[in-house]
């Protein structure tokens, strides 16, 4: 293939092989989200890839649970976790299909592979009775909200945030 073609990439479940690149890709995603409001999100740290890594291991072979990774000219480029959950009072839902994780290298983003990853999660939620599909997104991430948007998401909760470290008192009676 000519070097101004791009390949296309090929969506297929992650393997044991794929788990150091995607504690690389999780270490990006944690600094992604550090970078837009460091209060809020886990500081990455030396070990963040490991951890990664690890928990992610967890997931290749739960029934429950996928990791998709997307691959070009055989290097995964990105990938997806995704798992089918029941009833979960805190959130106010029945059963759902949940987005946990989404992450494109950043020289491979505006190419579709976050759809590609997002449609194949889906078919696979779908698949196993999953009635609907929630996610979540930094409010500062606006790509992957429009993304999410034009894939047919719409926004159902916000997340409010409020630091409690250093206050002594806020009655305001």
């Amino acid at each position: 293939m000519p070097a101004d073609v791009p390949a296309l990439p090929v969506i297929r479940r992650a393997v044991t092989r794929d788990l150091p690149r995607l504690g690389t890709l999780g270490a990006l995603l944690v600094q992604a989200h550090h970078d837009l409001d460091p209060r809020r999100f886990l500081a990455p740290s030396r070990r963040t890839p490991a951890d990664y890594e690890s928990f992610l291991s967890t997931k290749l072979e739960d029934g429950d649970a996928t990791v998709l990774v997307a691959e070009v000219h055989a290097e995964v480029v990105g990938y997806l976790y995704a798992a089918v959950q029941g009833y979960d009072y805190m959130s106010l839902r029945g059963p759902a299909g949940v987005l946990h994780d989404l992450v494109v290298f950043p020289e491979y983003r505006g190419r579709g592979i976050g759809g590609l990853l997002v449609n194949a999660a889906l078919a696979y939620l779908k698949a196993r009775g999953a009635p609907r599909v929630v996610l979540s997104t930094a409010d500062g991430n606006q790509a992957a909200q429009r993304l999410f948007a034009r894939i047919g998401f719409r926004r159902t909760m916000v997340e409010m945030t409020r630091e409690l470290e250093g206050e002594t008192s806020t009655d305001e009676t």
